[in-house]
């Protein structure tokens, strides 16, 4: 089992930086990537970036080059540095780990709303 907690989202203008973080516990040396995911109201819900245990990332065309996912190995910690926030960037924010035996692990989800 692996428990993922994520904070950090809130209300933030376009423009905007916000950094969201997920605290892994449990047993994490099963987990091999982490990732974020979105899903804002009556859409699906989209990967954002993904990182691997060897540091690889993967973003989404939407997200390249404004937003950065990285990892503290010593914390159990994936980030989330959001830069450049636009209102389409509107959506619960989800912290997700997946492990060697296949399954995957979803936290509790982090509202961030971008607005004027």
């Amino acid at each position: 089992q692996v428990q993922l907690v994520e904070s950090g989202g809130g209300l933030v203008q376009p423009g905007g930086s916000l950094r969201l973080s997920c605290a892994a516990s449990g047993n994490i040396g099963s987990i091999y990537s982490m990732a974020w995911y979105r899903q804002a109201p009556g859409e699906q819900r989209d990967v954002v970036a993904e990182i691997t245990g060897s540091g690889r990332t993967n973003y989404a065309d939407s997200v390249k080059g404004r937003f950065t996912i990285s990892r503290d190995n010593a914390k159990n910690t994936v980030y989330l540095q959001m830069n450049s926030l636009k209102p389409e960037d509107t959506a619960v924010y989800y912290c997700n780990a997946a492990i060697i035996t296949g399954n995957t692990y979803w936290g509790q989800g982090t509202q961030v709303t971008v607005s004027s």
